[in-house]
C-alpha cells in the first residue's frame, strides 16, 4: 500500500496539517481493509472496484462531506502512485463528488457580538478573552490560525497580521481599532504572565492561564463560557466569528473577491455562501415586517 510513505509526502511536501493527516490516515486504513477483505491488488484496481468501495462507505451512513473527503484522498493517493511508477492508472479519477446541501452556517448579529464583548471582565483573563473575541471577529481568522499567531507576525504600523492558513499558505488580515485598543491593554499583562522557561510562549500572541501558548480547544472553551453567560440559544463556535465577519462585510457592501482574499478561500464559490446568507436575512426581514408576507387564506 505504501500508505506511510504517502503520508510522509503529504506532511513534508504538501504541508498538510496534523488534523488533515490523521483524517487521511484513517481514510487509507478503511481502503486498506477493503482491499484485504476483497483480496484485490491495490496497484491494479479497476474502476468498478473503486466505485464499490465508495458506495460501501456511503451506505454506512457517513456524511457526504466525509465521503467526498475519502474520495479526494483516494484520488490523491493514486496520483501519487502513478507519479512514482507504482500504477499506470487512477481508478478513482472519473468519479464525481457527491452533491451536498450547503447549510447556512450560524452567525451572529452585531448586537449579539457586542453582548459577548461586554461580558468579559478586567485583569489578565478578562482582557485576554476580550482580545480573543475581538481578534476572531476583526480578522475572520480560523481558530487554528489564531492559536498559531506569533507577536512577530503583527505589523503594528499598518495594524495587520500575517497568518498561516490551510496548507501553510500565508495571507494578511487586519485589526480594527477596537481590536488594536484591546491588544494594547492585553500585551503588557501577557508579557508579565508568560512562562519564561517556554520559548514558544514568549513568541505566542495568545497564552493560557499557565503562561503557555493557548490551544484551539482552549479558545473554544473560552467562547463556550461567554455564549453560556449570554443566554444565546444559537450554537456558537469559534468559526461563528468567521461567518459573522464575512456576512457583515458583504451585508455592508464589501466586494466578494476582497472577502475571499481576507478569508483565504481558494474558490470564490466557497465565499459565495455568505451572499446567500445575506439573501436569507433579507427574506427573514421581509417575512417579519411586510404586512402581507405571511397572510394566507385571506378572503377577497
Amino acid at each position: 500500500m505504501k500508505t506511510e510513505e504517502y503520508l510522509r509526502y503529504l506532511s513534508s511536501v504538501k504541508n498538510y496539517s496534523e488534523q488533515t493527516l490523521r483524517a487521511y490516515a484513517e481514510d487509507l486504513r478503511k481502503f486498506e481493509n477493503y482491499i484485504k477483505s476483497e483480496q484485490l491488488d491495490v496497484f491494479n484496481l479497476d474502476a468498478n472496484c473503486a466505485r464499490r468501495f465508495i458506495a460501501g462507505i456511503s451506505e454506512k451512513g457517513l456524511a457526504k462531506t466525509s465521503v467526498n473527503r475519502i474520495l479526494s484522498a483516494m484520488k490523491g493517493y493514486y496520483e501519487w502512485l502513478k507519479k512514482n511508477g507504482q500504477t499506470k492508472h487512477n481508478p478513482f479519477e472519473n468519479m464525481k463528488s457527491l452533491k451536498r446541501n450547503r447549510d447556512l452556517p450560524d452567525y451572529m448579529f452585531e448586537d449579539e457580538i457586542e453582548l459577548l464583548f461586554s461580558l468579559t471582565g478586567n485583569g489578565f483573563a478578562g482582557l485576554r478573552d476580550r482580545f480573543i473575541l475581538e481578534l476572531l471577529y476583526s480578522t475572520g481568522c480560523r481558530v487554528t490560525e489564531a492559536a498559531l499567531i506569533n507577536i512577530a507576525d503583527i505589523n503594528f504600523k499598518d495594524r495587520s497580521i500575517r497568518v498561516r492558513g490551510k496548507g501553510s499558505k500565508e495571507r494578511i488580515v487586519y485589526l480594527g481599532q477596537s481590536a488594536v485598543d484591546c491588544l494594547g491593554e492585553y500585551l503588557p499583562l501577557k508579557n508579565s504572565r508568560t512562562d519564561k522557561e517556554d520559548p514558544d510562549a514568549a513568541n505566542a500572541l495568545l497564552i493560557n492561564l499557565r503562561g503557555r501558548r493557548i490551544t484551539q480547544r482552549g479558545i473554544a472553551l473560552i467562547i463556550e463560557k461567554y455564549v453560556k453567560k449570554s443566554g444565546m440559544a444559537k450554537k456558537i463556535s469559534p468559526h461563528s466569528f468567521r461567518h459573522s465577519f464575512a456576512t457583515h462585510l458583504i451585508d455592508n457592501g464589501a466586494d466578494i473577491r476582497i472577502v475571499q482574499e481576507l478569508l483565504g478561500h481558494e474558490s470564490l464559490s466557497t465565499t459565495q455562501i455568505y451572499t446567500h446568507m445575506g439573501i436569507e436575512k433579507l427574506r427573514t426581514v421581509y417575512r417579519d415586517a411586510h404586512p402581507h408576507a405571511e397572510r394566507h387564506g385571506v378572503n377577497r
